[in-house]
C-alpha cells in the first residue's frame, strides 16, 4: 500500500495516506516531523510570501519559511483567496468523452412524463407551527399501514419556516417547498398548513406550477375539528392511488444526480471526489444529468470550472454565481475565505483553496452545460451548477429541489444526515467505512489501498443503478430525513 502521494507532477507537497513519523523517508525526502493521515509535507524549500502548490494549483500562501520535509498546515500557511474578482473566457478543449457501457434502471414514471426511483407519501407542512400535526397524520397512516404495499413508505420533513418571512426569504421558503409538492420521488403528497401563515395556502396553490392533481391533496387545520383524522383521511385517498405505480425499465440516462461533499479531509480531493468526478463523466457521457453546488467551495477552483463552460453565455453565468456569493459574504462583513470548518482542518485541509480544488474534483472533466440560480429547474443533460451555500443540509435540499433524483455525498469524517431523496454516503477513507456501517454506503477509501479508480467507478455506477431500482440507502434504513432552507431574510 502507498503511504504518501503526489497529485499532480508540478505539486510542491505530497499528502500522507496514511501515518508518517519523523525521520521517515517519504516522495524522496525525509520528514522533519510526524504528519497524520491526510496531511501535507513539503517536497521543496518554500519561502516565506510564496505560493504553495497541491492539484498543480495555488492552495495558498507560506506564512513562514518552510523546509523540506516539514509539515504545511494552518501554523505556516494562509489563504491567498480575495474579494470578487474580474475573470476573463479561457474555453479549455473538453477530451472525448469514454465510451461507456450504459445501465438499466427501474423506475416510477409520472403523469407528466417525468420519472422517480421512489413511490413515497408525503406530508409537506406550509408552516412550521404545524410540524407536530404534520407527524402525528404521519404516524397514524403508519400505524393503519405498517407494511403498505406498494409504496416506499409514508414520510413528513418538517421546518421552522412559512411565516415571519418577507421578499426573497419568504418566496425562496414557498419555492423550495413547491418543489417538493411536485418532486417525481413523491407518488403522493398532503400540503399541511395552519391558516394564518403568511405563506397562505391559496397563494401557495395558485402559484404551484404543473401539479398532478390527482395526488396532490390540501389542508388547512383551522378549518377543520380534527385535522389528524382528516389528515389521515386524505392520505388513505393517495394511498389507493399510488400503490397501484410500478417500476418499469428505463435507461440510467433518465437520472438527475447531485454531488455534495461534507465533513471532508486530506484524502477527500484524492479519492472520493474524483471518483465521484469520473460518475458525474460517466453520466455525462451516456446523456444522463448531474449537479454541483455548495458555491463558496469553488473560490479558489472557479477559473477551473469557468474554462469549461459550455459557452459564454455559462462563462458569464458562473462569474455571476461566483461573485455573487461573494458579495453576499461582505453584504454581512464576513471574509469569502472563512472556511475551511474545524473538522476539516483537522483531516488535513488547510484553506479554502485546498478544499475547493478537491471539492470540484466531484465535477469531473466534462463540460458545464448550465448554471442554475434560486427558482431554476433543471433542463439540460449533463454537468450543471447550482446556486447554493455549502451546508450539507441546505445544499442537499436545494440539489434535491432542483430535481435530483438522489445525492452522491462524499465524507471523510462521516455524517448520518440524509436528505428527502436517497443521499448515498462516500467514505473517503476505509478505518470510516469500517468504523461506520450505519452511515457509509460505499467505500472509496481503498482507492488509496491500491484499488483502481476504473473498477471502483464501475462499483460505484452499479451502486447508483441498484438504489434507483429501489435499494435502500443507509439514511433510509436509519429514517434520517431531513430539510433545511436557506434563509438570508429578516424574522419578523
Amino acid at each position: 500500500m502507498k503511504k504518501t502521494i503526489k497529485i499532480n507532477p508540478d505539486d510542491l507537497v505530497a499528502v500522507a495516506l496514511a501515518p508518517l513519523k519523523k525521520g521517515e523517508s517519504a516522495e524522496g525526502v525525509t520528514l522533519k516531523e510526524d504528519i497524520e493521515k491526510g496531511h501535507k509535507f513539503a517536497l521543496k524549500p518554500i519561502a516565506k510570501g510564496s505560493k504553495v502548490i497541491k492539484y498543480g494549483e495555488v492552495i495558498g500562501i507560506a506564512k513562514a519559511d518552510i523546509a523540506v520535509g516539514e509539515h504545511i498546515h494552518i501554523h505556516n500557511m494562509s489563504t491567498n483567496l480575495e474579494g470578487t474578482l474580474e475573470y476573463s473566457y479561457h474555453k479549455k478543449e473538453i477530451p472525448e468523452p469514454k465510451r461507456f457501457t450504459s445501465r438499466t434502471v427501474n423506475v416510477y414514471e409520472r403523469a407528466n412524463g417525468e420519472v422517480g426511483i421512489r413511490n413515497e407519501l408525503w406530508v409537506i407542512p406550509t408552516v412550521g407551527c404545524v410540524n407536530s400535526q404534520a407527524r402525528a397524520i404521519v404516524d397514524s397512516f403508519n400505524r393503519k399501514h405498517p407494511e403498505a404495499e406498494g409504496i416506499d413508505g409514508c414520510f413528513t420533513f418538517t421546518h421552522p419556516y412559512g411565516c415571519s418571512q418577507i421578499g426573497d426569504d419568504h418566496e425562496r421558503t414557498k419555492v423550495i417547498l413547491q418543489r417538493m409538492v411536485r418532486h417525481p420521488n413523491c407518488g403522493g403528497v398532503l400540503v399541511l398548513g395552519l391558516g394564518c401563515e403568511n405563506n397562505r395556502m391559496d397563494i401557495f396553490r395558485e402559484t404551484l406550477g404543473d401539479y398532478d392533481k390527482e395526488r396532490t391533496e390540501f389542508l388547512i387545520a383551522q378549518e377543520v375539528a380534527d385535522e389528524i383524522a382528516e389528515g389521515t383521511a386524505l392520505l388513505e385517498k393517495l394511498y389507493e392511488k399510488a400503490k397501484t405505480d410500478r417500476r418499469v425499465p428505463r435507461d440510467i440516462s433518465c437520472l438527475r444526480i447531485g454531488l455534495k461533499c461534507g465533513g471532508s479531509d486530506g484524502l477527500s480531493g484524492i479519492t472520493a471526489n474524483p471518483l465521484v468526478g469520473r460518475f458525474s463523466d460517466y453520466m455525462a457521457a451516456v446523456g444522463g444529468t448531474t449537479v454541483l453546488t455548495e458555491v463558496p467551495e469553488m473560490f479558489g477552483a472557479e477559473q477551473l470550472l469557468m474554462d469549461r463552460a459550455k459557452d459564454e453565455e455559462t462563462f458569464g453565468k458562473i462569474v455571476k454565481l461566483v461573485n455573487g456569493f461573494k458579495e453576499y459574504y461582505q453584504k454581512h462583513d464576513q471574509p469569502v475565505y472563512e472556511n475551511p470548518s474545524p473538522g476539516n482542518k483537522a483531516g488535513g485541509i488547510t484553506t479554502l483553496e485546498d478544499k475547493s480544488l478537491g471539492c470540484t474534483q466531484k465535477s469531473g472533466t466534462s463540460e458545464v452545460c448550465d448554471v442554475l440560480f434560486d427558482g431554476d429547474a433543471l433542463t439540460s443533460h449533463g454537468l450543471n451548477l447550482l446556486n447554493g451555500p455549502g451546508n450539507d443540509m441546505v445544499a442537499v435540499t436545494n440539489l434535491a429541489s432542483a430535481g435530483c433524483h438522489m445525492v452522491l455525498f462524499t465524507t471523510g469524517r462521516g455524517t448520518p444526515f440524509g436528505g428527502f431523496v436517497p443521499t448515498v454516503k462516500i467514505s473517503t477513507n476505509s478505518e470510516l467505512a469500517r468504523r461506520k456501517p450505519n452511515w457509509i454506503d460505499f467505500n472509496a477509501g481503498d482507492i488509496a489501498e491500491g484499488e483502481s479508480f476504473e473498477t471502483r467507478l464501475e462499483a460505484l455506477a452499479d451502486l447508483v443503478a441498484a438504489t434507483a431500482s429501489g435499494m435502500q440507502t443507509v439514511n433510509e434504513k436509519y429514517n434520517s430525513r431531513d430539510i433545511a432552507i436557506f434563509k438570508t431574510g429578516v424574522t419578523l
